[in-house]
């Protein structure tokens, strides 16, 4: 007789880092506003030891800052902190790429050919943010296709950081247009299984969105 185990339980510090991770990633917490224990832990209905975890865990992944008497906060991540982290996302991403070239199967590539083809939709009808969002949707799957557990971590680390400036460099005048032809660049090197050009067309995509950003910040977009 097979006895069947009950889900495992998702721990109270789990499941408050959770929901603090995505308040934040959602803007729901907003840079600099203060995380008090108390006010989270009846917030989430858990205790307070777990939402301190909590806190340790995000603090530990540059979310959140900490300091003796201070407490806790959400960390505003300074305009040049933001351009250094796409300078490392290129060397990241650009291996995942590079993997997701040499592992790609034929669905991988039906799927990839699909986002950038409602991207292009999108672009036709000028919107601009769901253009983001599918950018998004495009480089999870080529993370997903990679299948490299570090790398994976570490991208969704420095993105998470990044999420003040994730809609600003699409807006941008003409980058939406660049962005679809990199991203046309990308997915039609995986499909070739050329992993050198997949890797080099994703760094050049980042490091295009680096330049974007600043350019943003230069003239106040």
């Amino acid at each position: 007789m097979t006895t069947i185990l009950p889900p495992e339980k998702i721990s109270e510090t789990d499941e408050s880092y959770s929901r603090l991770h995505q308040a934040i990633m959602k803007g729901q917490l907003l840079p600099n506003e203060r995380l008090v224990e108390l006010d989270l832990a009846q917030k989430f209905d858990v205790g307070r030891a777990a939402v301190r975890a909590a806190i340790a865990r995000l603090a530990q992944e540059g979310l959140v800052g900490r300091e003796p008497n201070r407490g806790a906060w959400v960390r505003a991540i300074s305009e040049h902190e933001a351009i250094e982290l796409y300078e490392a996302r290129a060397v990241l991403e650009g291996l995942a790429a590079h993997k997701a070239a040499q592992l790609a199967n034929a669905q991988d590539i039906a799927d990839l050919r699909a986002i950038h083809s409602k991207m292009q939709s999108c672009f036709a009808d000028e919107d601009l943010l769901q253009i983001s969002e599918l950018n998004a949707q495009l480089h999870a799957k080529i993370l997903a296709i990679a299948n490299h557990q570090a790398v994976t971590q570490l991208i969704q680390r420095l993105k998470a950081q990044q999420v003040r400036f994730q809609y600003r460099t699409i807006l941008v005048p003409g980058r939406a247009r660049q962005s679809l032809e990199e991203h046309l660049a990308i997915v039609d090197a995986i499909a070739q299984h050329d992993a050198n050009a997949a890797e080099q067309a994703m760094r050049s995509h980042i490091m295009n969105v680096t330049q974007a950003l600043k350019k943003s910040i230069k003239n106040g977009f």
